[in-house]
């Protein structure tokens, strides 16, 4: 499930997997559509392997970013212990993110 969030005058996203851990989290977006826009490019590009960009952190832990095809970050992850978490979560978004439903809260 994609949630859609307002903060402040911005909006967000974060896909959610079945039991309800976030996976991806968005930038801030300045308007409502721009933020649907971002989450129908995470649903479009979820399955090509080669839009992940798998991260390890100054302190040693492991993430990943998802970007669209004109090269922008659309989404990232929440922090790994280790890069078999990274690659789990990676197949997570693959597999909740193309039929996620969109929930405003």
């Amino acid at each position: 499930m994609f949630e859609l969030k307002k903060s402040g005058e911005k909006f967000h996203f974060v896909l959610k997997a079945g039991n309800g851990q976030v996976i991806l989290s968005s930038q801030m977006y300045a308007s409502k559509a721009s933020a649907m826009k971002g989450i129908e490019s995470v649903k479009a590009n979820a399955a090509d392997d080669s839009l992940y960009e798998r991260k390890t952190a100054v302190n040693g832990k492991f993430h990943f970013n998802i970007k669209a095809t004109n090269g922008q970050v659309i989404g990232s992850s929440q922090m790994y212990a280790s890069e078999a978490g990274v690659t789990t979560g990676i197949e997570s978004v693959k597999n909740n993110a193309p039929a996620a439903g969109i929930k405003e809260v």
